[in-house]
């Protein structure tokens, strides 16, 4: 017995070093990353207001700007909140499948369309903060990607909304106009946030953040209108189990708006929140949350609703409804394409008259 718990002891020393030298393997695998910059070392462009440092340096391979998914700088957070979020909704996703047939059950293909555009805007996001240091050029692109992401989860948010949450009053005033607006409008949104971000050298900040934010905020009202009108409606329907997760989603998604049009708190603390406590951060955190209540509310109106979205749809409107999906993914992803192309000859004059 006392060398069997001998033998047992010794493995797991040896376990132990092992994991101990992980970090070193690590650092002789990967080459030494440069250090972070201060804003006064980076073109004006990329500065933040009130963030003084954690800036990576420009015009370096792309391998360098995949590792940095591994360095502490200012993006670092941003990176990660959406990248572990984006595994949560991948995880989220293969739990329903064992219970959701989200191929020959065409009522489910909604809900498939909100996971998908999710995943979407959280993977776009974490290129785009991790990539967009390596250039100019790269900034606007991979940016420009996101704002498509963002496009695809609008839609997708609408769609959940029109086919499992919304009651059959407010169904027939707009059942023609809703999905085709709302897919407008989700263009429309890509289409201001990608014009926005390519006025950056001759506007303010606040007339970029208006040209994101205002065709967003129509995106976002018509889009959560069904919503609303049910939680006015069935407020009191203490049944509904769907009811505080809609609630939790509009609560968390006006609270990332906050976030988002506010530079706060780094505002307050000017180069303390580089690496940790920028807004952004925690727009990222809280959006997250909302979409993860969104999805929760969503899947429970679609096991509960059944009825009622199978009166109002029947079974030929889910197919369109995810054609139209692909269709405001290519023509958001045509809009960016055209205005990276915009901004490709933009810099070119820009270096040739230098």
């Amino acid at each position: 017995m006392a060398t069997i718990v001998m033998e047992q002891i010794g493995r797991l020393f040896i376990n132990l070093q092992q994991v101990q030298g992980v970090p070193r393997m690590l650092k002789e695998a990967a080459p030494s990353l440069p250090g972070t910059l201060k804003d006064s070392d980076m073109p004006h462009f990329f500065r933040e207001h009130y963030i003084h440092g954690g800036y990576r340096p420009l015009h370096h391979g792309w391998r360098y700007y995949f590792l940095s998914l591994f360095q502490r700088h200012n993006e670092t957070i941003n990176v990660w909140t959406h990248l572990l979020s984006a595994l949560v909704v991948l995880m989220k996703s293969a739990q329903l499948a064992e219970t959701v047939d989200f191929v020959r059950d065409v009522h489910a293909w909604p809900l498939l369309v909100l996971l998908l555009s999710a995943f979407a805007y959280m993977a776009c996001s974490t290129l785009a903060h991790l990539l967009s240091a390596k250039s100019e050029l790269s900034h606007y692109a991979f940016f420009f990607l996101d704002y498509v992401g963002v496009a695809l989860y609008q839609y997708g948010s609408a769609l959940v909304h029109f086919y499992y949450a919304i009651e059959e009053s407010w169904h027939s005033c707009f059942h023609g106009l809703f999905m085709p607006l709302a897919a407008f409008l989700s263009w429309l949104s890509c289409l201001g946030c990608c014009y926005g971000k390519y006025q950056s050298h001759s506007s303010t900040y606040w007339v970029r953040k208006a040209c994101q934010v205002v065709p967003s905020a129509l995106a976002y009202t018509w889009d959560i209108s069904p919503v609303v009108h049910r939680v006015i409606t069935c407020f009191s329907c203490s049944r509904d189990p769907a009811l505080p997760f809609h609630c939790g989603q509009v609560a968390f998604f006006l609270s990332c708006a906050f976030f988002f049009t506010h530079q706060l708190p780094q505002k307050w603390f000017p180069g303390r929140c580089d690496f940790l406590g920028q807004g952004h951060q925690i727009f990222h955190v809280l959006l997250a949350l909302c979409t993860l209540s969104q999805i929760e509310a969503s899947h429970l109106d679609y096991l509960g609703r059944r009825a009622v979205y199978r009166h109002l749809h029947g079974d030929s409107a889910a197919p369109f409804f995810c054609a139209l999906f692909v269709l405001t993914g290519v023509a958001s992803a045509l809009t960016a394409v055209l205005i990276t192309s915009k901004v490709r000859r933009l810099l070119g004059r820009r270096d040739k008259s230098k």
